[in-house]
């Protein structure tokens, strides 16, 4: 019973690879040996999914043994008719191409992560210009107002070079920027105005 569950499950995939175009009309499918190998099945078992696809009309047989797709409206009925979902196998492609595109996501970001962490390195040996950051807390008057509302520079001395929000980095968000809790505030200035540019950015509201 086990055996014809698989043998169908492989049938319903190659039929849902007709459909999505993976395999064209009139293409020639590889031989039961290397499906065998690709569907980690014996021989058998893809020669009884065949079978079933060319009962179907979905794909011929010749004599030597080549598998031809031959109708791809076939193919299609066929998933209907078996209330097809997709399958281990076709899931197991998709979960793939999945991996390789957060691969991709992962080395773009390890390459942004590398610029910004040289850009702070050279930041940092611009003395006295050395960053800083600070946090705007709960209750801070500085929450829905923007830089330039706050007169930043003129009450802290300070200008801000960047603002952290989650995971998410603006390099000079410029005065316009609507301020939230939470905001980390990157900013560059004399060493000492650290604590009265903290008093300033947390101070309450009235």
């Amino acid at each position: 019973m086990q055996e014809i569950a698989v043998y169908k499950s492989i049938a319903l995939d190659i039929a849902q690879r007709i459909v999505s175009g993976e395999l064209a009309v009139h293409s020639k499918i590889s031989g039961r040996s290397l499906l065998a190998a690709q569907y980690h099945v014996s021989p058998e078992t893809i020669r009884k999914a065949i079978g079933l696809l060319k009962d179907e009309g979905i794909v011929s047989v010749s004599q030597g043994k080549e598998i031809v797709v031959i109708s791809d409206q076939k193919a299609g009925e066929y998933l209907a008719s078996s209330n097809y979902l997709k399958s281990a196998y076709s899931l197991k492609r998709d979960l793939e191409q999945l991996m390789a595109e957060k691969k991709e996501v992962d080395r773009r970001f390890e390459v942004l992560l590398n610029k910004i962490t040289k850009a702070s390195d050279r930041l940092q040996n611009l003395t006295p210009y050395n960053p800083m950051e600070i946090q705007i807390k709960e209750g801070s008057h500085a929450v829905g107002k923007t830089i330039g509302n706050l007169l930043f520079w003129q009450n802290t001395g300070a200008t801000v070079i960047a603002l952290r929000r989650g995971t998410r980095i603006s390099i000079s968000p410029g005065p316009h920027v609507i301020l939230r809790e939470n905001d980390m505030l990157v900013f560059v200035g004399d060493p000492k105005i650290y604590d009265k540019t903290e008093r300033f950015v947390n101070q309450t509201s009235e």
